[in-house]
Protein backbone atom coordinates (compact mmCIF):
# COMPACT_ATOMS: atom_id res chain seq x y z
CA UNK A 1 0.00 0.00 0.00
CA UNK A 2 1.49 3.41 -0.92
CA UNK A 3 2.76 5.40 2.05
CA UNK A 4 0.49 8.33 1.09
CA UNK A 5 -2.56 6.13 1.52
CA UNK A 6 -1.36 4.90 4.92
CA UNK A 7 -0.73 8.46 6.07
CA UNK A 8 -4.17 9.57 4.86
CA UNK A 9 -5.91 6.75 6.69
CA UNK A 10 -4.05 7.42 9.92
CA UNK A 11 -4.77 11.15 9.71
CA UNK A 12 -8.45 10.65 8.99
CA UNK A 13 -8.77 8.06 11.76
CA UNK A 14 -7.21 10.48 14.24
CA UNK A 15 -9.41 13.33 13.04
CA UNK A 16 -12.44 11.13 13.31
CA UNK A 17 -11.80 10.13 16.90
CA UNK A 18 -11.37 13.78 17.85
CA UNK A 19 -14.40 14.99 15.89
CA UNK A 20 -16.73 12.32 17.24
CA UNK A 21 -15.50 12.80 20.80
CA UNK A 22 -16.18 16.50 20.51
CA UNK A 23 -19.81 16.03 19.50
CA UNK A 24 -21.70 13.98 22.13
CA UNK A 25 -24.92 12.26 21.13
CA UNK A 26 -28.11 13.90 22.40
CA UNK A 27 -29.31 12.41 25.66
CA UNK A 28 -32.54 11.27 24.01
CA UNK A 29 -30.71 9.08 21.50
CA UNK A 30 -29.79 5.46 21.97
CA UNK A 31 -26.06 4.69 21.74
CA UNK A 32 -24.67 5.13 18.25
CA UNK A 33 -24.90 2.18 15.88
CA UNK A 34 -22.33 3.32 13.32
CA UNK A 35 -20.52 0.01 13.68
CA UNK A 36 -23.33 -1.54 11.60
CA UNK A 37 -22.21 0.20 8.42
CA UNK A 38 -18.86 0.37 6.69
CA UNK A 39 -16.84 3.58 6.58
CA UNK A 40 -14.75 3.76 3.40
CA UNK A 41 -11.46 5.43 4.40
CA UNK A 42 -10.76 6.49 0.80
CA UNK A 43 -13.69 8.80 0.01
CA UNK A 44 -13.18 12.23 -1.50
CA UNK A 45 -13.98 13.77 1.88
CA UNK A 46 -11.34 11.61 3.58
CA UNK A 47 -8.71 12.54 1.03
CA UNK A 48 -9.57 16.24 1.30
CA UNK A 49 -9.47 16.18 5.10
CA UNK A 50 -6.04 14.55 5.04
CA UNK A 51 -4.79 17.04 2.44
CA UNK A 52 -5.95 19.99 4.53
CA UNK A 53 -4.38 18.47 7.61
CA UNK A 54 -1.06 18.13 5.79
CA UNK A 55 -1.26 21.79 4.73
CA UNK A 56 -1.95 22.98 8.24
CA UNK A 57 -5.63 23.76 7.67
CA UNK A 58 -6.46 22.01 10.92
CA UNK A 59 -9.84 23.65 11.58
CA UNK A 60 -11.10 22.79 8.09
CA UNK A 61 -9.78 19.23 8.31
CA UNK A 62 -11.44 18.78 11.71
CA UNK A 63 -14.77 20.00 10.31
CA UNK A 64 -14.59 17.78 7.21
CA UNK A 65 -13.86 14.77 9.42
CA UNK A 66 -17.54 14.94 10.42
CA UNK A 67 -18.23 13.63 6.92
CA UNK A 68 -15.16 11.47 6.40
CA UNK A 69 -15.60 9.24 9.45
CA UNK A 70 -19.24 8.36 8.88
CA UNK A 71 -20.68 5.58 6.69
CA UNK A 72 -21.80 6.68 3.23
CA UNK A 73 -23.28 4.79 0.31
CA UNK A 74 -21.17 3.70 -2.65
CA UNK A 75 -22.86 4.51 -5.96
CA UNK A 76 -22.43 2.07 -8.84
CA UNK A 77 -23.16 3.87 -12.10
CA UNK A 78 -20.75 2.45 -14.68
CA UNK A 79 -20.19 -0.76 -16.59
CA UNK A 80 -18.31 -3.57 -14.90
CA UNK A 81 -19.83 -3.40 -11.39
CA UNK A 82 -18.91 -6.92 -10.23
CA UNK A 83 -15.28 -6.37 -9.11
CA UNK A 84 -16.13 -2.97 -7.60
CA UNK A 85 -19.04 -4.36 -5.59
CA UNK A 86 -16.93 -7.34 -4.51
CA UNK A 87 -14.20 -5.02 -3.28
CA UNK A 88 -16.63 -2.95 -1.23
CA UNK A 89 -18.42 -5.85 0.45
CA UNK A 90 -15.20 -7.74 1.14
CA UNK A 91 -13.59 -4.70 2.72
CA UNK A 92 -16.73 -4.11 4.76
CA UNK A 93 -16.82 -7.73 5.89
CA UNK A 94 -13.15 -7.60 6.88
CA UNK A 95 -14.03 -4.65 9.13
CA UNK A 96 -17.03 -6.48 10.58
CA UNK A 97 -19.46 -4.05 8.98
CA UNK A 98 -22.06 -3.85 6.22
CA UNK A 99 -21.68 -1.85 3.01
CA UNK A 100 -24.42 0.46 1.71
CA UNK A 101 -24.61 0.40 -2.09
CA UNK A 102 -26.70 2.14 -4.74
CA UNK A 103 -27.62 0.82 -8.19
CA UNK A 104 -27.72 3.80 -10.54
CA UNK A 105 -27.69 2.46 -14.08
CA UNK A 106 -31.30 2.26 -15.26
CA UNK A 107 -31.80 3.28 -18.93
CA UNK A 108 -32.62 6.99 -19.40
CA UNK A 109 -31.29 7.74 -15.93
CA UNK A 110 -32.24 11.13 -14.48
CA UNK A 111 -34.41 11.84 -17.54
CA UNK A 112 -31.41 13.39 -19.32
CA UNK A 113 -30.64 15.93 -16.57
CA UNK A 114 -27.39 16.51 -14.63
CA UNK A 115 -26.85 12.78 -13.95
CA UNK A 116 -27.92 11.45 -17.35
CA UNK A 117 -26.64 8.09 -18.50
CA UNK A 118 -27.29 4.47 -17.63
CA UNK A 119 -27.64 1.24 -19.54
CA UNK A 120 -28.11 1.19 -23.31
CA UNK A 121 -31.26 -0.90 -23.11
CA UNK A 122 -33.15 -3.46 -21.02
CA UNK A 123 -30.85 -6.35 -21.93
CA UNK A 124 -27.79 -4.34 -20.92
CA UNK A 125 -29.40 -3.39 -17.60
CA UNK A 126 -30.37 -6.95 -16.66
CA UNK A 127 -26.84 -8.14 -17.42
CA UNK A 128 -25.46 -5.30 -15.31
CA UNK A 129 -27.68 -6.25 -12.37
CA UNK A 130 -26.57 -9.89 -12.70
CA UNK A 131 -22.93 -8.77 -12.40
CA UNK A 132 -23.75 -6.45 -9.49
CA UNK A 133 -25.46 -9.31 -7.64
CA UNK A 134 -22.58 -11.68 -8.37
CA UNK A 135 -20.22 -9.18 -6.77
CA UNK A 136 -22.21 -9.32 -3.53
CA UNK A 137 -21.49 -13.01 -3.12
CA UNK A 138 -22.54 -14.11 0.35
CA UNK A 139 -21.50 -10.95 2.17
CA UNK A 140 -24.78 -9.05 1.93
CA UNK A 141 -25.31 -5.29 1.89
CA UNK A 142 -27.99 -2.62 2.07
CA UNK A 143 -28.85 -1.79 -1.55
CA UNK A 144 -30.86 1.24 -2.67
CA UNK A 145 -32.35 0.54 -6.10
CA UNK A 146 -32.24 3.35 -8.67
CA UNK A 147 -32.80 6.73 -7.00
CA UNK A 148 -35.51 8.81 -8.73
CA UNK A 149 -36.41 6.08 -11.25
CA UNK A 150 -39.97 5.46 -10.03
CA UNK A 151 -40.84 9.04 -9.08
CA UNK A 152 -39.53 10.40 -12.39
CA UNK A 153 -41.66 7.89 -14.28
CA UNK A 154 -44.75 8.81 -12.24
CA UNK A 155 -44.12 12.54 -12.58
CA UNK A 156 -43.60 12.18 -16.33
CA UNK A 157 -40.34 11.64 -18.18
CA UNK A 158 -40.64 11.91 -21.96
CA UNK A 159 -39.37 8.87 -23.81
CA UNK A 160 -39.34 6.49 -20.84
CA UNK A 161 -41.21 3.22 -21.32
CA UNK A 162 -42.72 3.02 -17.85
CA UNK A 163 -43.79 -0.62 -18.13
CA UNK A 164 -40.26 -1.60 -19.12
CA UNK A 165 -38.73 0.52 -16.36
CA UNK A 166 -40.89 -0.97 -13.62
CA UNK A 167 -40.12 -4.44 -14.96
CA UNK A 168 -36.38 -3.74 -14.83
CA UNK A 169 -36.61 -2.48 -11.26
CA UNK A 170 -38.55 -5.59 -10.29
CA UNK A 171 -35.86 -7.71 -11.95
CA UNK A 172 -33.24 -5.88 -9.90
CA UNK A 173 -35.14 -6.50 -6.66
CA UNK A 174 -35.63 -10.20 -7.36
CA UNK A 175 -32.05 -10.78 -8.48
CA UNK A 176 -30.49 -8.90 -5.57
CA UNK A 177 -32.72 -10.62 -3.01
CA UNK A 178 -31.26 -13.96 -4.07
CA UNK A 179 -27.98 -12.94 -2.42
CA UNK A 180 -27.76 -13.96 1.27
CA UNK A 181 -28.08 -11.16 3.78
CA UNK A 182 -28.89 -8.47 1.21
CA UNK A 183 -31.50 -5.88 2.15
CA UNK A 184 -33.09 -4.12 -0.82
CA UNK A 185 -35.01 -0.82 -0.88
CA UNK A 186 -36.72 0.58 -3.98
CA UNK A 187 -36.37 4.35 -4.17
CA UNK A 188 -39.70 6.19 -3.83
CA UNK A 189 -38.65 9.84 -4.20
CA UNK A 190 -39.20 12.37 -1.43
CA UNK A 191 -41.96 13.88 0.68
CA UNK A 192 -43.06 16.60 -1.76
CA UNK A 193 -42.32 15.12 -5.18
CA UNK A 194 -45.46 12.97 -5.47
CA UNK A 195 -47.70 14.33 -2.67
CA UNK A 196 -50.55 11.91 -3.45
CA UNK A 197 -49.00 8.66 -2.25
CA UNK A 198 -51.66 6.55 -3.97
CA UNK A 199 -50.04 7.49 -7.29
CA UNK A 200 -46.91 5.61 -6.21
CA UNK A 201 -48.62 2.42 -5.09
CA UNK A 202 -49.06 0.75 -8.49
CA UNK A 203 -45.64 1.78 -9.85
CA UNK A 204 -43.86 0.63 -6.69
CA UNK A 205 -45.68 -2.70 -6.71
CA UNK A 206 -44.79 -3.23 -10.37
CA UNK A 207 -41.22 -2.36 -9.39
CA UNK A 208 -41.10 -5.21 -6.88
CA UNK A 209 -41.45 -3.32 -3.61
CA UNK A 210 -43.57 -6.10 -2.08
CA UNK A 211 -40.64 -8.50 -2.55
CA UNK A 212 -38.04 -5.99 -1.39
CA UNK A 213 -37.30 -5.05 2.22
CA UNK A 214 -39.10 -1.78 1.65
CA UNK A 215 -38.58 1.60 0.01
CA UNK A 216 -36.13 4.50 0.31
CA UNK A 217 -37.00 8.18 0.79
CA UNK A 218 -35.29 11.56 0.54
CA UNK A 219 -32.27 10.34 -1.44
CA UNK A 220 -30.14 13.39 -2.26
CA UNK A 221 -32.88 15.61 -0.84
CA UNK A 222 -33.25 17.80 2.23
CA UNK A 223 -36.57 17.10 3.97
CA UNK A 224 -36.31 16.62 7.71
CA UNK A 225 -36.48 13.23 9.38
CA UNK A 226 -39.92 14.06 10.77
CA UNK A 227 -41.39 15.12 7.41
CA UNK A 228 -39.88 12.13 5.62
CA UNK A 229 -41.07 9.69 8.29
CA UNK A 230 -44.63 11.06 8.19
CA UNK A 231 -44.67 10.71 4.40
CA UNK A 232 -43.18 7.23 4.67
CA UNK A 233 -45.92 6.12 7.05
CA UNK A 234 -48.57 7.45 4.66
CA UNK A 235 -47.01 5.57 1.77
CA UNK A 236 -46.61 2.41 3.86
CA UNK A 237 -50.31 2.52 4.78
CA UNK A 238 -51.22 2.94 1.12
CA UNK A 239 -49.10 -0.12 0.32
CA UNK A 240 -50.91 -2.18 2.93
CA UNK A 241 -49.49 -0.98 6.21
CA UNK A 242 -46.53 -3.32 6.65
CA UNK A 243 -43.87 -1.77 4.42
CA UNK A 244 -40.62 -0.58 5.98
CA UNK A 245 -38.39 2.21 4.70
CA UNK A 246 -35.04 3.95 5.05
CA UNK A 247 -34.43 7.71 4.99
CA UNK A 248 -31.47 9.58 3.55
CA UNK A 249 -30.41 12.04 6.25
CA UNK A 250 -27.10 13.09 4.71
CA UNK A 251 -27.92 16.77 4.14
CA UNK A 252 -31.22 17.44 5.89
CA UNK A 253 -29.94 19.05 9.09
CA UNK A 254 -31.41 22.44 8.16
CA UNK A 255 -34.33 21.13 6.14
CA UNK A 256 -35.04 22.14 2.53
CA UNK A 257 -34.04 25.35 0.77
CA UNK A 258 -36.82 27.79 -0.14
CA UNK A 259 -35.22 29.31 -3.26
CA UNK A 260 -34.94 28.22 -6.88
CA UNK A 261 -33.72 24.70 -7.73
CA UNK A 262 -33.93 23.62 -4.08
CA UNK A 263 -32.61 20.15 -4.93
CA UNK A 264 -29.37 21.25 -6.62
CA UNK A 265 -26.45 22.32 -4.39
CA UNK A 266 -28.65 24.62 -2.28
CA UNK A 267 -26.81 26.95 0.10
CA UNK A 268 -27.10 26.95 3.87
CA UNK A 269 -27.72 23.23 4.30
CA UNK A 270 -26.26 20.98 7.00
CA UNK A 271 -25.43 17.36 7.71
CA UNK A 272 -28.33 15.42 9.19
CA UNK A 273 -28.71 12.50 11.59
CA UNK A 274 -25.69 10.20 11.49
CA UNK A 275 -26.29 6.79 9.89
CA UNK A 276 -27.82 4.30 12.29
CA UNK A 277 -30.33 1.47 12.50
CA UNK A 278 -31.53 2.76 15.88
CA UNK A 279 -34.23 5.05 14.60
CA UNK A 280 -36.80 4.73 17.38
CA UNK A 281 -39.45 3.95 14.73
CA UNK A 282 -40.22 0.30 13.96
CA UNK A 283 -41.07 1.11 10.34
CA UNK A 284 -37.85 3.07 9.71
CA UNK A 285 -35.13 0.47 9.23
CA UNK A 286 -32.29 2.98 9.08
CA UNK A 287 -31.17 6.53 8.66
CA UNK A 288 -28.52 6.41 5.93
CA UNK A 289 -26.20 8.82 4.16
CA UNK A 290 -27.14 7.69 0.67
CA UNK A 291 -26.12 10.92 -1.04
CA UNK A 292 -22.46 11.44 -0.19
CA UNK A 293 -22.32 14.83 1.59
CA UNK A 294 -20.21 17.35 -0.24
CA UNK A 295 -20.48 15.67 -3.63
CA UNK A 296 -22.08 17.94 -6.20
CA UNK A 297 -25.62 17.53 -7.48
CA UNK A 298 -24.51 18.95 -10.83
CA UNK A 299 -23.10 22.08 -12.43
CA UNK A 300 -25.78 24.34 -10.90
CA UNK A 301 -24.67 27.18 -8.60
CA UNK A 302 -21.10 26.86 -9.83
CA UNK A 303 -20.70 23.26 -8.70
CA UNK A 304 -18.54 20.66 -10.45
CA UNK A 305 -19.90 17.67 -12.34
CA UNK A 306 -22.48 15.57 -10.49
CA UNK A 307 -20.87 13.14 -8.07
CA UNK A 308 -17.62 15.14 -7.75
CA UNK A 309 -16.53 16.32 -4.31
CA UNK A 310 -16.95 20.08 -3.96
CA UNK A 311 -14.75 20.95 -0.96
CA UNK A 312 -16.29 24.37 -0.34
CA UNK A 313 -19.80 22.90 -0.25
CA UNK A 314 -18.70 19.96 1.89
CA UNK A 315 -17.15 22.33 4.40
CA UNK A 316 -20.35 24.39 4.59
CA UNK A 317 -22.42 21.26 5.29
CA UNK A 318 -19.99 20.20 8.00
CA UNK A 319 -19.70 23.59 9.68
CA UNK A 320 -23.50 24.02 9.74
CA UNK A 321 -23.95 20.58 11.25
CA UNK A 322 -25.11 19.86 14.79
CA UNK A 323 -23.80 16.28 14.91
Amino acid sequence: MPSSVIVRRVLVAALGLCALAAVPAPASQAPRADVSFWVNPDTGAARQAAAWMARGRFSDAWALARIAVRPQAEWLSKDGPEPVVRSFVERAAAAGRTAVLVTYFVPDRDCGAYSAGGARDAVHYREWIDHFAAGLGTHGAYVIVEPDAVALAVAGCAGVDTAERYGLLAYAVDRLKRQPGTKVYVDAGNATWIPQVRRLVGPLRRSGVDRADGFALNVANFHTDEVSAAYGHRLARALGGTAHFVIDTSRNGNGPYAGAEPWCNPPGRALGTAPTTRTGDPAVDAYLWVKRPGESDGTCRGGPEAGTLWPRYALELARNSRI
